[in-house]
């Protein structure tokens, strides 16, 4: 058993050998890069992406970060290929083939057959003398010396290679094509992210009540409706428009400094300031001026006109925190 300061120290080795690989394979990076870019950026199809072993798994994460950020991408195994899944690829679509040795006898029926279907090939491969490299019309070198693995062997510092250069590929043309956070939002609706990107604060406060009292609202009748609605404030609307609110922390306030009283009304202890968001604003957004604040709701608003209430509950709902 090795100690922990081994344990750290072998940790630190194989984490320094993988940066290392990616630096080299940024140093292999030439106009075989640049054409695959517009090569895809041109396409009328789809980017085929395949491979053998933990290269196919790479591969899958390849496709699924393509397809995330606006690059319609399919996955196909190199040995379901050559068992009948070569279908999958329709004549407008390019094939990316990764490979560390690009010699494995999988690759070595399947490029072939691409070849003479007229697909345009990439190969993405760590031999450029390999039989990959030289039937493909372009090449992605992701050569590297050695593995993390201290015997050579397990597929490490190479899949790592191949990994942040299919992240490099997207990267470029995700800028190339000026793919927009809201783009994004479109390809991730679910989640936290998603809703982070697209959720609207008209969409959270239509879901609660709609407190709201006038100037000359009796204050006892301004605590029945905060404790009615439960959303710890009130706006005080004139004419639909808002002109200031009450929180359940000005009705303790109040309460501290004098007697409740029939004459007391709204507009003697509200707070003419509201800090109010539009209905069309990002969720996110609220979010980020009750942190700027140190507030717990915000007062929503459609143009001019009172539309609700938003409450950092409902933010912590969506799981937008």
């Amino acid at each position: 058993m090795k100690d922990n300061s081994k344990i750290l120290e072998l940790a630190r080795k194989a984490l320094i050998l993988e940066i290392e690989g990616i630096k080299r394979v940024s140093e292999y990076l030439n106009d075989d890069f640049v054409r695959v870019v517009q090569l895809i950026l041109q396409l009328k199809g789809r980017v085929i992406v395949t491979g053998i072993g933990k290269s196919a798994i790479i591969a899958q994460k390849i496709v699924a970060t393509f397809n995330s950020t606006g690059t319609p991408a399919v996955f196909m195994h190199a040995a379901d290929a050559i068992h009948g899944d070569l279908g999958i690829i329709q004549s407008d679509d390019v094939v990316i083939c990764i490979s560390k040795s690009g010699n494995t006898p999988e690759i070595k029926v399947l490029t072939p057959l691409l070849k003479q279907a007229g697909h345009q090939l990439i190969g993405m491969v760590g031999d450029p003398d390999s039989f990959l490299a030289k039937q493909a019309d372009l090449i992605l070198n992701t050569t590297n010396a050695q593995e993390a693995c201290p015997h050579n062997l397990a597929p490490t510092t190479s899949t790592t290679a191949q990994l942040a250069l299919g992240d490099a590929l997207a990267v470029c043309l995700l800028e190339c094509r000026e793919f927009s956070s809201a783009d994004f939002a479109r390809y991730h609706p679910g989640g936290s992210l998603g809703k982070r990107l697209y959720l609207k604060v008209g969409d959270l406060a239509t879901q609660n009540e709609k407190p709201q009292v006038n100037r000359t609202t009796p204050v006892k009748e301004v605590i029945i409706e905060i404790t009615k609605n439960r959303l710890g404030a009130v706006a005080v609307v004139e004419s639909g428009t808002i002109v200031g609110i009450i929180t359940d922390g000005d009705i303790r306030r109040m309460l501290e400094k004098e007697q409740l009283t029939a004459d007391l009304k709204a507009e003697d202890i509200m707070g003419k300031n509201p800090k109010i968001i539009q209905a069309a604003e990002l969720a996110v957004n609220a979010l980020q001026i009750m942190r700027d604040y140190n507030i717990s709701q915000l007062l929503v608003a459609d143009d001019q006109q009172y539309a609700g209430v938003i409450h950092l509950h409902d933010l912590l709902k969506e799981g937008i925190i």
